[in-house]
């Protein structure tokens, strides 16, 4: 066969050439041409149509990116306010009011994070499910059970007038935002979300909408609701004594207190105390209590999933040396709040002047706060610097419910149910109305989820209906109680001396922080604020009989008998989620403190420093030290793993416990511990919710330390593993064995060559469509995974759920330290960026020095701003 093809035409003047006959290729070559040329045009194609698909994705991301330089006519501004931005877009605002201070914040803030503010308001007021869909529901419904929103509107009418008007001259800077933004050019993420169907506008924002979100913070540092529900759930089928063995007492001879001078500086309240002996609910649920309280974990545990991992163990950390302590003669201070990682990071970086402080317009304050609420919430101003970490007291209460029809037992009398009907939307399907119910103590959580599911079956329009009997759990929790806790966050912004910053933060309720001082004067101090309650029985560490009367609360502590400290002749305080005071303290704040390991290791660090600079500060921060392997390699070595894991062992032997993210033995470690949990502790937790199960962290490395010393202990025995496992030396083996051979199939052969951050890795993910939305929404908006070193307990305390992955599930949110000597030598970081806009300068450009350890300028007075600005933008009055 052949084929005729037409050669070139000969060069002009010589004629038209005689056609040439040309033999065809074989059948195979002509097919791989052929295939070949529709690759090449598929590819051609593929790559124009990409890159304008690229072209058209990137011109719609943009064009949310904000205006940072030039002039805006915003109304509502009285005079020109500047927003001055850094290299790392974080804005220093000038104003001549409170009034166009802080409406220019909720400006800002809409211009660089809307669409976080947006999805924060949504959730704290159950109304997710109006965003995406179904998924949400029962999410929704739990938030309406505990009524978040309901009580934000109370305390909104609860602040003190200057605060109102904060709160509406900010709410009026965000809706001026809004006026002119709206899909695409208000974020992405609207215009993603369109693409599913129909979304609506943003609503106005309001003052509630602010306040509301100090309900999730208060949320995701309540680490005593998941204890309650632990120990209850674990009675029913084990030994008081040995679900005693998992609530171990904090070691006051091995872990510093807080306040550890006496009375003449100031309250010591807030011990442990003497431990309350289990409640007779605890003691042993019956079928239906434990039904009603696994209930009750069903919801907690689906709010952790969206917001986050809530444990005790997860903390943060702050630390304040006195001038006696540094190289400049002045305090230093340091703060790293432990949160759940995101992108954008929970914080946004700001500094808020007024032109000319004075009484009626007091501000110059600079630091960390959130995007959606006006102020600093921590930071410092001209005069004194602040930090937080959780005070974790035990300021919750379950009770169990006997319920009949519309009415429970209360002291032998039948009292009606309060009862509301919330009507959740959804977006894509019908509505849901469920019927709220409430006692005496609070909302019934523990059939929420059931009464959302069922609202939306065939013909249910109301929820549940009302059994003839049974149990149910209510809630009693400070965060329910409205109070004007912003008023403490402008108190705080303002503050000049330690009376003014103790008056400030007498008003902040919920969520109970431990809180430093220093200023420029060279004093430090600490301060426990907080609404904590008075029982008249029990100690909040397991559910209570909610019909007896017995366990009411009678009060709460009286802010004068709260810990604090002025001074102390240490020269330095350090909160790291230790106690708050000794074991003899008049005012039992809780009897299950976070371990103290962090503090221990900050304090040893503190004290074997000599004379700090903020670079030591900086130093401490970052160290990556395993307080749990000090204590379990020696029972390591101690034992013979088989063969293949003899290497691996070999790791263990001279490593310093440290866990920087290219350590082969924090490797090793890590998944030895991993697996001895899983050998040991993890089963008696099946079944249970997954925010109820271990999750190995520092509570679980002291529950391990008691174990080591009992080779006999019953937590040792694992009758389902075939290998026999009776003895903490059996288990010990299985799991140097069991980890070598998990580490050999993900990193190679050679142990030598195994990395912490190879499998301890950190993935950034916007929380909304950057966990579920499709792969390429994931590439646009997430960033990572970027390995990492440290882990559980370290102060670089980038923490892990060993029920789940080595993945970093918690880490430090932020990093300060604040130089009293020259404010301008302070230094931060924030783990992300300020930017919530994919693919803005400003999106990620900080993360790189955060995983690095290091920070950057924290500029405060108005030469070293202007020397450090970078974008400049004047709003102006509109006309």
């Amino acid at each position: 066969m052949t084929e005729l093809i037409a050669a070139e035409p000969v060069a002009a003047g010589v004629g038209t050439p005689e056609p040439q006959i040309v033999p065809a290729p074989p059948p195979r070559r002509r097919l791989r041409r052929t295939v070949r040329l529709v690759a090449w045009f598929t590819l051609a194609t593929v790559l124009a149509v990409t890159a304008g698909a690229g072209l058209t994705a990137t011109w719609l991301v943009r064009r949310s990116f904000p205006q940072r330089e030039g002039t805006i006519a915003v109304p509502g501004v009285s005079a020109p306010v500047r927003v001055l931005r850094d290299g790392l877009g974080v804005p220093q605002i000038y104003a001549s009011t409170p009034h166009d201070l802080f409406l220019a914040q909720g400006y800002v803030h809409a211009q660089d994070r809307f669409w976080e503010m947006d999805v924060r308001r949504h959730l704290t007021a159950g109304r997710l499910s109006e965003l995406f869909g179904e998924s949400q529901v029962e999410f929704d419904a739990t938030i309406r059970t505990m009524g978040w929103r309901r009580v934000a509107e109370q305390e909104v009418a609860l602040l003190n007038p200057e605060s109102r008007a904060h709160l509406r001259a900010y709410a009026d800077g965000v809706n001026a935002y809004l006026r002119d933004h709206r899909g695409w050019e208000l974020s992405a993420e609207y215009g993603l979300l369109a693409l599913t169907g129909p979304v609506r506008d943003p609503e106005p924002w309001t003052e509630a909408d602010s306040v509301a979100w100090l309900k999730a913070m208060a949320w995701n540092l309540n680490g005593s609701l998941a204890d309650q529900l632990r120990r209850s759930l674990l009675n029913a089928s084990l030994p008081s004594a040995r679900v005693d063995q998992l609530f171990p007492a904090y070691d006051f001879d091995r872990w510093p207190a807080i306040v550890a001078d006496p009375a003449p500086s100031g309250g010591t309240g807030g011990g442990a105390g003497a431990r309350e002996p289990s409640s007779e609910v605890a003691a042993g649920p019956g079928p239906d209590e434990h039904r009603a309280l696994l209930g009750a974990a069903t919801a907690s545990s689906a709010l952790d999933a969206v917001l986050g991992p809530r444990s005790r163990n997860i903390g943060s950390n702050s630390w304040v040396v006195a001038g006696s302590r540094t190289t400049t003669g002045k305090p230093l201070l340091a703060n790293d709040p432990h949160l759940t990682p995101s992108q954008p990071g929970v914080w946004y970086q700001t500094g808020l002047h007024c032109e000319t402080v004075s009484s009626a317009c007091p501000y110059d304050v600079s630091g960390f706060g959130f995007a959606g609420m006006p102020g600093v919430v921590i930071g410092h101003n001209a005069r004194v610097a602040w930090a937080f970490t959780n005070l974790g007291p035990a300021d919750t209460d379950l009770y169990l419910e006997k319920i009949t029809g519309d009415t429970y037992e209360y002291r032998g009398a039948q009292v009606p149910l309060a009862t509301r009907t919330e009507t959740i939307e959804v977006a894509g399907a019908p509505s849901r109305t469920i019927t709220v119910r409430a006692t005496r103590h609070g909302p019934v959580i523990s059939d929420a989820h059931d009464r959302a599911r069922l609202a939306g079956e065939a013909g249910r329009t109301s929820g549940v209906p009302a059994r003839p009997g049974g149990y149910a759990v209510a809630l009693r929790w400070t965060a329910l109680e409205p109070r004007p806790t912003l008023d403490a966050v402008f108190g705080l912004n303002t503050a000049r001396d330690w009376p003014s910053f103790r008056a400030a933060a007498a008003k902040f309720a919920a969520p109970a922080q431990n809180m430093l001082y220093a200023d420029v004067d060279g004093h430090i101090g600490y301060q426990a604020p907080g609404l904590i309650p008075v029982r008249a029985k029990g100690a909040g560490t397991a559910p209570v009989p909610g019909w007896t009367g017995e366990y009411e609360w009678t009060g709460f502590v009286p802010f004068e008998d709260l810990p604090r400290s002025y001074d102390p002749a240490a020269g330095y305080l350090v909160t790291a989620n230790n106690a708050a005071a000794g074991p003899t303290a008049p005012h039992q704040l809780t009897t299950n403190w976070n371990d103290g390991y962090r503090a221990r290791r900050i304090t040893d660090l503190i004290e074997g420093a000599g004379k700090l600079d903020a670079a030591a500060m900086t130093r401490i921060q970052s160290d990556t030290r395993n307080p749990s392997a000090e204590v379990v390699v020696p029972y390591l070595l101690a034992v013979s793993p088989g063969a293949d894991a003899r290497g691996a062992q070999d790791l263990l032997r001279g490593w310093d416990f440290g866990q920087p993210a290219d350590s082969a033995p924090a490797a090793y470690f890590n998944a030895v511990w991993d697996r001895i949990l899983e050998l040991t502790i993890e089963p008696a937790f099946a079944g249970t919710p997954a925010g109820i199960r271990p999750d190995g962290g520092g509570q679980w490395y002291e529950i391990m330390r008691g174990m080591l010393a009992r080779p006999d202990d019953p937590w040792w025995r694992n009758a389902a593993d075939p290998r026999g496992l009776r003895t903490r030396d059996d288990v010990l083996r299985a799991a140097l064995d069991d980890a070598a051979a998990e580490l050999t199939g993900r990193l190679g052969d050679d142990p030598r060559e195994w990395r912490w951050g190879d499998l301890h890795t950190l993935t950034l993910r916007n929380e909304t469509l950057g966990t579920g939305g499709p792969a390429p929404v994931q590439w646009l908006l997430n960033r990572g995974p970027y390995p990492v070193g440290g882990g559980n307990a370290a102060v670089d305390a980038t923490g892990w759920d060993a029920k789940f992955s080595y993945e970093v599930t918690w880490v430090p949110s932020m990093r300060m330290v604040v130089d009293l000597s020259d404010l301008d030598a302070s230094r931060w970081v924030n783990l992300t960026g300020q930017s919530g806009h994919a693919f803005d300068d400003h999106y990620d450009d900080q993360q790189q020095l955060w995983r690095a350890g290091q920070t950057a300028p924290w500029p405060f007075h108005p030469p070293a701003v202007a020397a450090a600005t970078r974008a400049d933008l004047t709003l102006t009055p509109a006309a």
